[in-house]
């Protein structure tokens, strides 16, 4: 068995948020990892907080691949026996037109999987989708709470999100398309649905969820409607979450993975609470913010397989805050 005493594991997007902490936590967990990075001919992307990594220099080997080029991930799967499909791309400015990030996302996707097949050697791929393919859903207000047999609606999307369609778009169609191909062709696959994002990085970017999530530290008026009830888990439970639906014997398709629900009255009581040396927007401030209100969601499907959530809202932004100091955001 190569590397790491566990076996050898694949995680597309190194680099970003989630996929970064993955490969930190497969590393501690005893996996020997490959890990999928974009081409950066200019030499300009710092990887070295990969390669920094504790158990990265005996254990962890970085690729080059592009979703673009759907058969660019076959080297970094070779000999694999599970691969974390992390990567995707995220574009909230519509810097390009929706059909193409949704067609570049599926395309590449799907080369990941036919990569999976081809090896002979992954046992199971687990996919890494979005709450946003589950809460777009015209009929979701009729529930407390949505489940995994919910999806979001492309029609209800279209009609209510202005910018950055592309990404709740492309995470619906592409998770469906994944299920699709596991159940066509007798790959396992194992979707991971989070909420918000929260917690601490050690990727050089501020990630995106983290960003929408510190709004009211970071002044971010804008977002303050993303925000007025969110569902959110700390990042390392989502990778815990990925390794541990990755292990499970009996682990098959949806599975939501967030741990607390917070409205933005009782955040921003809970800032300025606790962090007092940020200018917190004052209540009255904040009771005539407009938003989308989005229905709850619920683990009880991960729950019930097993796994627990071991972080707080409290860890989350503590560790949020954190990174942001360290990495000069805040």
């Amino acid at each position: 068995m190569e590397g790491g005493v566990k076996g050898k594991v694949c995680v597309t997007g190194g680099t970003g948020f989630i996929g970064s902490w993955l490969v930190k936590r497969l590393l501690e967990d005893g996996y020997s990892v490959t890990t999928t990075v974009r081409p950066d001919p200019e030499k300009r992307r710092d990887c070295s907080f990969l390669k920094n990594l504790p158990g990265a220099s005996k254990n962890l080997q970085i690729y080059n691949a592009d979703l673009k080029e759907a058969d660019s991930f076959g080297a970094a799967i070779e000999g694999c026996i599970g691969v974390f499909h992390v990567a995707t791309p995220v574009d909230f400015e519509d810097k390009e037109d929706v059909e193409v990030v949704i067609k570049r996302t599926m395309d590449g996707t799907l080369g990941i999987l036919k990569a999976c097949l081809n090896s002979r050697t992954v046992r199971r791929v687990v996919y890494t989708s979005s709450a946003s393919a589950i809460q777009f859903n015209n009929n979701s207000k009729k529930v407390e709470f949505l489940d995994e047999s919910y999806w979001s609606e492309i029609d209800y999307i279209n009609n209510i999100v202005a910018m950055g369609r592309s990404y709740p778009i492309s995470k619906t169609l592409t998770e469906q398309a994944v299920l699709e191909f596991s159940k066509q062709y007798g790959l396992e696959v194992v979707t991971v649905v989070p909420t918000f994002v929260v917690g601490p990085f050690i990727c050089p970017k501020l990630p995106g969820s983290v960003r929408t999530t510190l709004a009211l530290i970071l002044g971010n008026e804008a977002e303050y409607g993303v925000i007025l009830r969110t569902s959110m888990v700390h990042v390392d439970d989502v990778a815990r979450a990925h390794i541990f639906l990755f292990e499970h014997p009996n682990a098959n398709g949806r599975y939501i993975c967030s741990s607390h629900i917070i409205t933005l009255e009782d955040l921003a009581k809970f800032l300025s609470a606790k962090y007092q040396e940020f200018q917190i927007p004052s209540l009255p401030a904040l009771k005539d913010v407009k938003g989308h209100l989005f229905t709850d969601v619920s683990s009880k499907k991960l729950l019930d397989t097993g796994f627990q959530y071991n972080y707080g809202i409290d860890e989350m932004f503590d560790g949020a805050i954190q990174s942001c100091k360290e990495k000069g955001y805040l």
